[in-house]
């Protein structure tokens, strides 16, 4: 049998570094890829899809981001199983509650509100572990596989969980931290023959009965392997073989970083290279790129870099400035000696050149983007 494991939609997410065209475009990627996941689960043959909570990026989601992702579930020809998250967890305001998901809700998709197993079909069951709150007082996944008896003889069992494994973030809150101990244990008891997890954005194979499917859009830049769905097979007449599990890539939009030695600039050369290796990039309009530079520039290849820059940002869906960017100017003479100016003109250069290599990084800066754009509204940037 197979079914199709995913998690981390967060609906309805934003980012504050996109304009709202490029939002609105994020918002429906984010949308659109739920029609495509639901075509791969059937296509694959895949009897349910199992979403490891964060379905929605809050519990306050207009009724207009509810209905357009429950109509893409309702056209899917299985049950698709829900699990509250700590974005959108069963408490109080839940959205689950509210009336605009009630009415929006289709007959095929079933929300893990306890730790109930819920029958698929004969033969196969899931189980989750929601959350309540956003801080949890204890292990949910280990509290939910404590309690359940081994499934019965015949029976697939999926268990279904949200939050940070031990042996892969145990730097995270200890109180609701993931025991993988514990998790192993219900396995060999046979309580449980997969684990689909949630929470974790990159898609990762703790032990292989456990994984993290991995956001279906990426949504950040320190995510490794996002916009990823999983398929799993599990062989019901020999449950003790490991399940098969394979990665599907179904992600339109790209987090692209430039740093390290790619993105030393110190001359002309650096800047065309840059130049080149962001004209190859595809997709640029479902590009997010970041840019941490460092370099010493003269004048003039900073006005080529802001050139660059402006360019980019008409191209890409954002251009984002690392915090550890360390771009110098260093006026130099070369930078100035034809542009023939005398006088006042000549003055005002040279006072700021001076306060361009000041000790004052601030107005050093400022000296330093003014000496650009002369340079720029001379015709002399390349």
């Amino acid at each position: 049998m197979r079914f199709l494991h995913t998690a981390d939609w967060q609906l309805g997410m934003s980012r504050r570094f996109l304009d709202p065209e490029r939002q609105g475009q994020f918002d429906a990627a984010r949308r659109d890829v739920l029609g495509t996941l639901g075509r791969l689960a059937v296509s694959e043959g895949c009897e349910a899809v199992v979403v490891g909570g964060d379905v929605f990026e809050t519990n306050t989601e207009s009724a207009r981001t509810v209905r357009q992702a429950m109509e893409k579930l309702r056209a899917l020809p299985l049950k698709v199983f829900l699990l509250p998250g700590n974005h959108d967890p069963l408490n109080a305001a839940s959205i689950w509650d509210s009336e605009r998901f009630r009415q929006a809700c289709p007959d095929n998709v079933v929300v893990l509100r306890d730790e109930t197993p819920v029958e698929v079909r004969p033969g196969f069951e899931v189980v989750g572990a929601p959350w309540r709150s956003k801080r949890p007082t204890s292990d949910l996944l280990g509290d939910l596989l404590n309690a359940l008896d081994p499934a019965p003889p015949g029976v697939v069992r999926v268990a279904v969980g949200h939050g940070a494994v031990d042996a892969v973030a145990p730097q995270a809150d200890p109180v609701a931290l993931i025991r993988l101990d514990g998790v192993r244990a219900a396995l060999e008891a046979g309580k449980a023959h997969y684990v689909a997890l949630g929470d974790r954005h990159s898609t990762t194979e703790v032990t292989p009965r456990v994984w993290y499917s991995g956001a279906p859009e990426p949504t950040a830049f320190v995510e490794t392997d996002p916009g990823n769905v999983l398929v799993v097979e599990i062989d019901e007449a020999d449950l003790s073989r490991p399940p098969v599990v394979t990665s599907h890539r179904v992600a339109t939009w790209t987090f692209h970083s430039v740093e390290g030695t790619e993105g030393e600039l110190n001359n002309a050369a650096d800047i065309a290279g840059l130049r080149e290796r962001l004209d190859k990039l595809p997709d640029k309009e479902r590009t997010i790129l970041k840019l941490r530079l460092r370099g010493v520039l003269s004048v003039s290849d900073k006005a080529a870099y802001d050139d660059l820059r402006r360019s980019s940002e008409d191209l890409f869906a954002a251009v984002v400035d690392s915090s550890r960017t360390r771009l110098e100017v260093r006026p130099d003479d070369a930078d100035f000696g034809s542009l023939g100016l005398s006088g006042f003109a000549a003055r005002a250069v040279d006072d700021l050149r001076e306060l361009a290599t000041g000790s004052d990084e601030d107005v050093s800066r400022r000296a330093s983007d003014a000496l650009a754009l002369l340079v720029t509204l001379s015709g002399r940037a390349s």
